[in-house]
């Protein structure tokens, strides 16, 4: 039987993680080890962990307590290199601010996997708050050097409820057969926070082939942006510009680097005319850093 590593990034994550545990603990599939990287551990969330983990029957986890905040993208890989030394088949990475109620879902997607070779499945994601669509898959817009989600803020509907590939899926619930992880790499760390999945999926989708399927019948909830504060916050800004400029700069070439490039500057410059002066600042650091990179 299939053995999963699931890796999922802390960082000041206490208020979400009593709902990410019992969704874990409701699971019908048990034959997981959870691996929680913390890049901001302190003695209450050691011992909120540890009371969590009980109290809902997670008894296989690791807790690994980084000394300083190495980022997402290194605490996923973190997390990846422990799961794939454990000789697990599959690595699922998922974000701690989720949810999720079906009993079923973890064995439905992990046997859905196996069954049809497919190296990477999503579920549809919802927000938490509203219930709307956050991504039922996405897409890559690489003129805009950027990513859409499909239907994203749209009541549920027919139309988001069709099995298919995607080219673009975010990674706060994703599960990937480990094949794809020697081939394709790790994270890349030097983007620390955002545009680490939208580098990797690139890299996996148009250098390696790899599709991503799609299984809208099983569902996520995304309580976005509940460690980072939103896209407008100096931190969104600063980290948002900067890597968007290096994954363009990294990835494109030709016409492609043109237009994804001017797209991304134009619209900054609108941003621009927008912030008070304190998102400016970190709007024009995160040019300077992103050629910078």
């Amino acid at each position: 039987m299939a053995k999963v590593g699931l890796v999922t990034v802390l960082f000041n994550s206490e208020k979400v993680l009593p709902g990410f545990f019992q969704s874990i603990g409701g699971q019908s599939f048990t034959d997981y080890h959870l691996y929680i990287v913390d890049n901001n551990p302190n003695e209450q969330s050691d011992a909120l962990i540890q009371g969590l983990a009980q109290s809902n029957g997670v008894t296989a986890f690791t807790y690994i307590k980084n000394d300083k905040n190495v980022g997402v993208a290194k605490g996923n890989n973190q997390g990846i290199a422990l799961s794939v030394k454990a000789g697990t088949s599959h690595t699922l990475l998922l974000n701690n601010d989720i949810e999720f109620y079906q009993p079923s879902l973890l064995q439905s997607i992990l046997n859905y996997s196996i069954q049809n070779n497919e190296a990477i499945v999503i579920p549809k994601i919802f927000f938490f708050d509203n219930k709307k669509i956050q991504v039922a898959g996405a897409k890559f817009l690489l003129y805009k050097g950027t990513t859409i989600g499909i239907g994203e803020g749209a009541d549920d509907a027919p139309q988001y409820s069709i099995e298919k590939h995607v080219d673009f899926a975010p990674t706060c619930f994703a599960l990937f057969n480990n094949q794809v992880f020697e081939k394709v790499g790790l994270m890349d760390e030097k983007y620390f926070v955002y545009y680490d999945d939208t580098d990797f999926m690139y890299r996996a989708h148009y250098l390696h082939g790899y599709e991503i399927k799609l299984l809208p019948s099983l569902h996520i909830f995304h309580k976005e942006s509940s460690s980072t504060g939103g896209d407008r916050t100096l931190f969104s800004i600063f980290y948002g510009t900067r890597n968007r400029i290096y994954f363009i700069r990294k990835n494109f070439k030709g016409l492609q680097f043109l237009s994804s490039l001017s797209y991304t500057l134009v619209t900054r410059i609108l941003r621009y005319v927008q912030f008070d002066s304190d998102q400016r600042a970190q709007l024009l650091k995160g040019l300077r850093e992103g050629f910078k990179l």
